[in-house]
């Protein structure tokens, strides 16, 4: 098969042109270079952009006219002032002449103006700094601000531009214009981490556990704990962030095992609404805004999150969002992200055939989605073409699915020379992936596992983001871990959905419409991609499939719609709903196992620069004391609700705390690490970080583009997207994510093994449903007694 495939190759057609003519060379050369100056331009600009945010060149011009008019007018009552600069002006030679007054008041307006200038740059960026290092408003509802706050966030508008950036477009910031503002993380103190560490022990262990558990604090806190501390410190004055570093390198890139499962997650498309039936007009249509969001990023015009339209949260993953690998290595893997000079192209996949795709036509404008969905439709004909010839051999992303150390010797044995090399660049460097698949799903459970697995051949799970297109015109993503967090995936999906509702894409049929006034240039044909594949690849590449086969198969996942009610009720009752939703899930574990689970949730650090995730909690004390009632006879509604109140209020406070900087579990892992490194042991430091999460939870955010139509309107319930999930942490426990899109609808992605004795998705999802059910009845209970007593 191999020698036949090198013989016998497909003719490659390097222009595709839809109107006949030729290209002149000079004006290919000429369009070449305008692209490359433009891209310099902008480069180049965001670079000064951000080196003068939050200051701006408007600044400098006012400071400079501002010494200049005072110079020339001379007024009494800034004589002084006056005399200084011209005492400053003796000190600059200036040949005597007719101009020479006015240049002499040039040169000093500029020296005055660029110092002040720099100095007011420097002043209003460190200012930021301490201002967004407050984290009082965390605490307080935007509907209840004190009079101390409301100062705060007025001052944090004025010092960073935004009061007048709505009047002058020009001040508006870029993307990464805030990133020197951001304070750094804080390290917690040694002694709030050990004793917020051993609260949330206390309701798993038992009296002789705890006690043992205590002694072995002690003993760290007297011997290797502070001298580990110090070590923390004086990395947090030097690194832009003391962990982030350490847990992409620790927790993602120098984990051997499979990432596929593993380490990717997955994200669905809509979950009701379809606007096409026509699979290469959705992959268009998405492939397009991808495009468009990328060249967004690239310039820098993508608008900083910010809470509360005045808190900038850190953007440093959407750096990496787009041509971005994971390549395996054989101790540890290495993050690749490659420059948008090479990286102009996708890489399609259609039954286990590869086809570059580019994605600029020759005049450098993105292909309009009607070209991309003729070119989709060229790769579908094509591919399916040559599978009823017979025309293909194993495909090498099965490789992915492998241990990564077994993967990167896979990796140099057969793809680091010749044909194979050069198509495996091609697929490093692409933008993204995206899998033209010949199936379709139902239900949303079935579609989530295929997007979390796939068949073994499916997926390029190194990949940053590769996105899957079914039958029937529904999609969905797989995300490789290390590079970003799923609220990041979740901006992109955002504007994409949003963008093909707001352009309204196609047409009565289905197909994409013609983009008016937009005249597509000359565009290349997509270019089949080539393996030689031996006889000992296709046993290897088999074994691979296998390998994906047995671990997929023992995922349990069930992804559902609880549409009895949503936040909007959860809101009524005056209660988190995040927090709701987590007394739910502790609740129908108990019901589901009896007992209580150390419980793992994600909370967002980007507050800070380069800041990522904090483990929050959700098992605590108070969590405790509210499931025991629930499933006792013996307490009434009254008590029920209180103690149901008063474990939201501590489960808000931590989960806002860590966004604060002081959670505990990233200092836990940063002092591990920094132990290991200086070859000390901990018994306290192993046991925090070995005790296994049997339940993972996260909410997926929605709704981050600011001025987006509400999804709380009828007419834009159905475009709600479900989230995404993951397989479980733990062997023996359960994986929850969970979306809050609307006010009348949760839903949830459970999922765990099915080689485990003691877990079971649609059983816990019954409990779910059930413990959802029973908080409800909670408080429709106690409003009847209220409207009973006023009666």
């Amino acid at each position: 098969m191999a020698e036949a495939r090198s013989a016998v190759r497909e003719p490659r057609v390097d222009v595709l042109y839809f109107e006949e003519g030729k290209e002149d060379e000079w004006k290919v050369g000429l369009e070449s270079l305008r692209r490359s100056c433009v891209r310099r331009f902008y480069r180049t600009r965001n670079l000064i952009w951000n080196g003068l945010w939050p200051t701006s060149s408007w600044n400098l011009l006012v400071s400079v006219a501002f010494v200049s008019f005072l110079m020339v007018l001379d007024f009494d009552f800034c004589s002084s002032l006056n005399n200084k600069f011209w005492t400053l002006g003796e000190y600059v030679y200036i040949s005597r002449g007719p101009p020479y007054y006015y240049l002499k008041v040039l040169v000093v307006s500029l020296l005055v103006g660029v110092c002040f200038f720099i100095s007011l740059l420097h002043v209003r960026r460190y200012l930021l700094r301490i201002l967004l290092a407050y984290k009082g408003w965390l605490h307080e509802t935007p509907k209840n601000q004190s009079w101390s706050t409301l100062g705060w966030a007025v001052l944090v508008r004025i010092i960073s531009g935004q009061s007048f950036s709505a009047l002058i477009p020009a001040l508006c910031p870029s993307t990464y214009s805030y990133q020197l503002s951001l304070p750094r993380m804080p390290v917690p103190s040694l002694d709030d981490t050990i004793s917020q560490f051993l609260a949330s022990m206390k309701p798993l262990l038992d009296t002789e556990e705890y006690n043992q558990l205590q002694k072995q604090a002690k003993n760290f806190k007297r011997t290797v704990g502070p001298k580990l501390q110090r070590l923390l410190h004086l990395k947090a004055w030097w690194a832009s962030n003391y962990i982030t570093d350490w847990w992409e390198k620790y927790i993602y890139l120098m984990n051997r095992a499979p990432i596929a499962v593993n380490c990717n997650y997955y994200c669905l498309g809509n979950a009701f609404w379809k606007p096409t039936h026509i699979q290469t007009a959705r992959a268009a249509s998405q492939s397009y805004a991808f495009m468009c969001f990328k060249r967004m990023i690239e310039r820098e015009q993508v608008p900083p999150l910010v809470i509360r339209n005045t808190i900038p949260i850190c953007m440093h993953q959407y750096e990496r969002m787009f041509s971005t690998v994971r390549v395996p290595g054989a101790d540890f893997d290495d993050l690749v992200h490659y420059d948008s000079s090479v990286s102009k192209h996708t890489v399609v996949l259609r039954q286990g055939l590869y086809y570059k795709l580019d994605m600029y036509d020759t005049m450098g404008q993105p292909l309009s989605p009607l070209t991309l969905e003729q070119q989709y439709s060229w790769i579908i004909e094509d591919a399916d073409k040559k599978i009823a010839e017979g025309k293909i051999s194993g495909s090498p992303s099965a490789f992915t699915t492998l241990e990564r150390t077994d993967w990167a010797e896979k990796r140099s044995r057969y793809l680091s020379s010749g044909v194979n090399q050069e198509t495996l660049e091609v697929v490093d460097k692409a933008a993204f992936l995206v899998t033209l698949e010949t199936c379709e799903f139902d239900n949303l459970s079935d579609r989530a596992k295929f997007l979390l697995h796939g068949n073994g051949s499916s997926h390029w799970f190194d990949k940053s983001l590769s996105m899957f297109v079914f039958t029937d015109g529904k999609f969905g993503y797989n995300i490789e871990h290390s590079w970003g967090d799923a609220p990041v995936v979740a901006h992109l999906q955002e504007y994409a959905c949003t963008d093909e509702v707001m352009d309204n894409r196609y047409g009565p049929d289905g197909h994409c419409k013609p983009m008016e006034g937009f005249v597509q240039a000359a565009i290349k044909a997509p270019t089949p991609l080539e393996w030689e594949v031996s006889e000992e690849m296709t046993e290897d590449i088999q074994d691979a499939i296998e390998f994906n086969r047995k671990n997929s198969e023992d995922i349990d996942l069930v992804v559902i719609n609880h549409d009895d009610y949503g936040k909007g009720f959860v809101k009524k009752c005056k209660v988190s709903p995040d927090a709701y939703i987590q007394l739910a899930l502790q609740l129908a574990y108990f019901m589901d196992e009896g007992k209580f689970a150390l419980t793992y949730e994600a909370s967002m650090t980007r507050l800070y620069l380069n800041g990522r995730t904090e483990t929050v909690r959700p098992l605590t004390q108070d969590s405790c004391d509210f499931v025991r009632a629930m499933v006792e006879d013996h307490h009434s509604t009254e008590e029920k609700i209180r103690l149901l109140r008063k474990a939201s209020e501590t489960h808000t406070k931590l989960y806002k705390g860590c966004m604060s900087g002081k959670g505990w579990d990233r200092h836990l892992f940063a002092l591990y690490v920094a132990c290991k490194g200086l070859k000390y042991d901990s018994e306290f430091l192993h046991h925090a970080l070995t005790h296994p999460w049997t339940l993972s939870t996260s909410q997926t955010p929605q709704q981050q583009i600011a001025g987006n139509p509400t999804l709380n309107h009828p007419d834009h319930r159905d475009k709600a997207s479900p989230g995404g999930g993951f397989a479980p942490v733990s062997d023996e426990g359960y994986g929850v994510c969970y979306m809050l899109p609307e006010d009348s609808r949760f839903f949830f992605h459970v999922s765990s093994k099915h080689s485990c004795p003691i877990t079971d998705s649609k059983r816990f999802v019954s409990n779910i449903f059930k413990a959802l059910a029973d908080m409800k009845k909670l408080f429709v209970e106690g409003w009847e007694a209220e409207d009973a007593k006023k009666k």
